[in-house]
């Protein structure tokens, strides 16, 4: 599974480039304006090694930002689960945050906290959880009948053991959710590091742009890319072992 979607992002990828080669030629544009393929294989040997400790450090703060905001989502989606006011409350509630778009939200963010570490984490987890919360909020408001009610008729019937049932039984829509959102913990990463932050893919990706240097904004996107599709893909991996494990033991 890993090496297959390494596979296709390098199948994207280089029909994306050969795209841009083909508008190049075709309409003659200097290599000021579209790198040549020289030129692209030199920048690749002058930065992979300071654009991959660039992108190490995205990840890492992607990753951290897709824990919070995996633990909050489910917070949320288990208070939020009944169809009670206080449900409802916190279902409007998370909606109503998630109203306000990143970038009117970014600058209040890099004023209170800095262009540091912190307000990266945070613009990835806002940025990554609601997409899990709403995901979370349909598995958790969804009532598994069959198994649910033996143990209602028996009284052994628990909040926690009501959790537990319906993330089960539902544990191949949650594992999509969360490799899935791998992508926009790494997007919202790199958007913060693109506005105010000063370290990071991003950081680098806003100075290649400055200085008008499309071969080293192609090379960053292109170390992002594989180091995510690696990402996704144990997380994939981890998620089957996960539900084989809890397969067997049913």
């Amino acid at each position: 599974m890993l090496p297959r979607r390494i596979y296709q992002f390098l199948i994207i990828f280089l029909l994306g480039i050969a795209v841009l080669f083909a508008v190049k030629y075709l309409f003659g544009l200097s290599d000021y304006v579209i790198p040549s393929p020289a030129d692209l294989r030199d920048t690749l040997a002058a930065v992979y090694k300071h654009y991959g400790a660039d992108v190490a450090s995205t990840l890492s703060v992607a990753i951290i930002g897709q824990v919070v905001s995996i633990f909050l989502a489910l917070m949320v989606g288990i208070l939020g689960r009944q169809t009670t006011w206080f449900g409802s409350f916190i279902k409007v509630a998370a909606y109503n945050v998630q109203a306000y778009p990143i970038v009117a939200i970014a600058p209040i963010i890099f004023i209170l906290f800095g262009d540091g570490f912190f307000s990266r984490l945070l613009i990835a987890a806002m940025i990554c959880y609601f997409p899990i919360l709403l995901s979370v909020l349909g598995i958790m408001s969804e009532p598994v009948k069959e198994i649910e009610h033996f143990y209602r008729v028996t009284g052994r019937m628990r909040w926690q053991l009501e959790v537990k049932i319906r993330a089960f039984e539902n544990l191949n829509k949650l594992t999509t959710v969360i490799s899935g959102s791998a992508t926009l913990a790494m997007a919202g990463t790199i958007v913060a590091e693109f506005i105010a932050a000063n370290a990071g893919i991003g950081y680098s990706i806003r100075i290649a742009l400055y200085q008008s240097d499309l071969s080293k904004i192609l090379v960053a996107l292109f170390l992002i890319g594989i180091t995510l599709a690696v990402y996704q893909g144990l997380l994939e991996a981890a998620g089957r072992m996960i539900g084989k494990g809890v397969t067997v033991t049913r």
